[in-house]
């Protein structure tokens, strides 16, 4: 398939070389989908029907067959030899069970050792002789040790899992799934289901996969092209709001404040502070003529533009034309036939555009928030009845900027300048969006986001449990309304596949504590993991726990504290044991990555180290949020999982 589209000549069919250009850049990007993945196999299972799907059967006749795959395969004279598994046909393979055989006789899995065929396992679901059982090749392959990106999971997609994935275009859906229940690699072959279901529209319109930080987006962004799906951008929210350079933090109180809804209202009133009621009548000349337009007339023209509530910026560009009108009004009462090149001329007029310039100004977004930020009067005025006295005192600056480009903007000072940039123009909407590790986000985050899918649909995926923010979000249907999705599904993903049972199990009892009411995850793998608390004497103690998992197959991450990383890659070091940091993607020669704490979510390894429990806790700025920290860092291990502590444990987990 690929050498036909490099043979393809496309010199007789092109009218300009523009075309052309964009006819190459298509069969590139049709090449590069097609590129060869040595370890990974074209298909992956096998349906035998019972009737052949959709078409008149004679009696008795055998229905057809189809490989399924990663991508769809036809040979050489265009006949289908493996069915994308997107394909409607290929849903019985993930949905079909004894109970509801969905008309087929055989369902086939494949099982692969790198790029080789090993296994195959049958399940007859429409014979009544054999019972249900569990399949063995779905469990090896959940099981199996990963070193590098995160891999798709089209061969283990479960039927609760594939409801989500074959979702509608339509609709926003929110997916709380604690550890291992496959939300990201929901989210992510959601996205594939959708370009391929809807690929003219969202190729206009635009996809785009936000995650909580770099590391976790290289992490990550192999699996969509390894579907073939190229297209696909991904940004975390602080690229989203770039438009500013971020050089200072806030503390938890202010970051807090600064990340709350009604910043949104306090925002608004600074900026149509700005509007104010003419106060002299506007005169234009042309020619002989004078024009004038009273200024009760005018103030009348501007509150029409308010009462509409437009954006700043649009209503700002309306008013002259609307100036112009009123003047055209009066020439055609004088006689005159004007038409729209003589108001568009009016428009433009100096007078006009000195009467919009002092009613309705032009505001950047960054000064706006700057004043707000330096300018305790301007604050007060403006925050009066929305912010309290102290909540303002908290998010003012103590040594106020001189201009935009020397400010030591935060993280969400620069929320807030997207905030007010949309208040002024409206933010471009995409298709869809993915938002990963959603729960840690602000209510202007949320609102960040939401504007950027305003005539689309979302996907949101999160665990309530897992907000290691002070702002974290305490009910979805909360964090939905504040990406303006209120009337988005919500969906909950109890089963596990990732984390071993002896190990979640253990990291469950911190649920009371952090999410009380929240579903604990009931793991579903057969093999319980390797799991072990051990008291150490130093850091000798715990390399030497690497060490020992670098014995066994797969990755391995030493979690632990952020302050404590530094003096662990000394003692790694010292030992001469090869480490990464996170982002960085393992080899088989250098399986072990270095991860602070801050950093671990969304990250999985067959093994890990997790250092001192306590100072994970202790190194957040409140202990619920400390053990929400500790609870994503116990739950990162696929296959096993050895804690070191010299300081005692957490009493949560006794």
């Amino acid at each position: 398939m690929r050498e036909d589209v490099e043979s393809l000549d496309i010199r007789d069919v092109t009218a300009n070389w523009v075309n052309a250009q964009v006819l190459e850049r298509q069969i590139e990007e049709r090449v590069k989908a097609l590129a060869d993945l040595g370890d990974t196999p074209l298909f992956f299972g096998r349906l035998d029907y019972l009737r052949s799907p959709g078409a008149e059967q004679a009696e008795g006749a055998r229905g057809e067959s189809f490989y399924i795959g990663r991508r769809h395969v036809h040979d050489a004279d265009g006949d289908p030899m493996v069915i994308d598994w997107r394909a409607p046909v290929s849903q019985p393979f993930y949905r079909a069970s004894k109970k509801d055989p969905m008309d087929v006789a055989l369902r086939r899995r494949f099982g692969y050792t790198g790029g080789d065929l090993t296994a195959y396992e049958d399940e007859h679901l429409s014979d009544p002789a054999e019972a249900a059982r569990t399949s063995r090749l779905l469990q090896q392959e959940i099981e199996r040790p990963r070193v590098g990106p995160m891999r798709d999971i089209v061969a283990t997609i479960q039927p609760e899992q594939d409801e989500i994935v074959r979702g509608g275009l339509g609709g926003t859906v929110c997916v709380q799934g604690g550890p291992g229940t496959g939300k990201t690699a929901v989210g992510l072959h959601r996205v594939a289901y959708l370009l391929y279901a809807h690929r003219e529209r969202l190729a206009r319109a635009g996809t785009l996969v936000i995650g909580p930080n770099r590391s976790f987006l290289h992490y990550i962004e192999q699996v969509l092209p390894a579907l073939g799906e190229l297209t696909v951008a991904q940004a975390t929210v602080d690229d989203l709001v770039a438009r500013v350079e971020v050089r200072g933090a806030d503390d938890a109180a202010a970051a807090t404040v600064k990340g709350d809804a009604r910043m949104a209202e306090v925002l608004r009133r600074a900026l149509y502070s700005h509007v104010t009621p003419p106060a002299d009548p506007v005169v234009v000349v042309r020619g002989s003529r004078r024009w004038r337009v009273p200024a009760y007339e005018l103030e009348e023209i501007v509150r029409g533009l308010l009462d509409r509530d437009i954006r700043y910026g649009a209503a700002r560009d309306a008013l002259p034309q609307r100036i112009a009108h009123a003047v055209l009004v009066q020439m055609e009462r004088a006689g005159e036939a004007p038409d729209d090149r003589v108001q568009d001329a009016v428009a433009r007029n100096s007078a006009v555009k000195a009467a919009v310039k002092a009613v309705w100004p032009a505001v950047d977004p960054a000064k706006l928030v700057l004043r707000l930020l330096t300018d305790a009067d301007f604050l007060a005025a403006h925050a009066d009845g929305v912010l309290t006295e102290d909540e303002q005192k908290t998010i003012l600056w103590t040594r106020p900027a001189r201009s935009v480009r020397s400010a030591r903007w935060s993280p969400a000072d620069a929320v807030l300048i997207d905030e007010a940039a949309d208040l002024i123009e409206r933010t471009p909407s995409l298709g869809h969006v993915v938002l990963d590790e959603a729960q840690d986000l602000s209510p202007m985050q949320y609102r960040a986001v939401g504007r950027r899918c305003t005539t689309g649909s979302a996907t949101v995926l999160g665990d309530l449990a897992q907000g290691t923010t002070p702002w974290a979000t305490r009910s979805w249907r909360e964090a939905l309304a504040h990406l303006g999705k209120p009337d988005a599904v919500v969906e909950e993903l109890t089963a596990g596949f990732r984390v071993p049972t002896d190990v979640i199990a253990y990291a469950s009892r911190l649920l009371p504590h952090i999410a009380p009411g929240l579903t604990p995850v009931r793991s579903i793998r057969e093999n319980p993991g390797f799991f072990e608390i051990r008291a150490a004497a130093g850091t000798a103690d715990v390399v030497g726990a690497c060490r020992e998992l670098l014995r066994r197959e797969g990755s391995v991450g030493l979690i632990a504290a952020d302050a404590r990383v530094p003096g662990l890659a000394e003692a790694l070091d010292a030992a001469g044991v090869g480490h990464l940091g996170p982002g960085e993607e393992t080899t088989r020669e250098t399986r072990l990555t270095l991860v602070p704490a801050s950093l671990a979510k969304g990250l999985e390894y067959d093994y890990v180290v997790l250092d001192e429990p306590r100072a994970v806790v202790d190194g957040e700025p409140d202990e619920r949020t400390g053990l929400r920290r500790l609870y994503v860092a116990l739950t990162r291990a696929v296959s096993g999982l050895i804690v070191t502590h010299a300081a005692p444990l957490p009493p949560q987990l006794a």
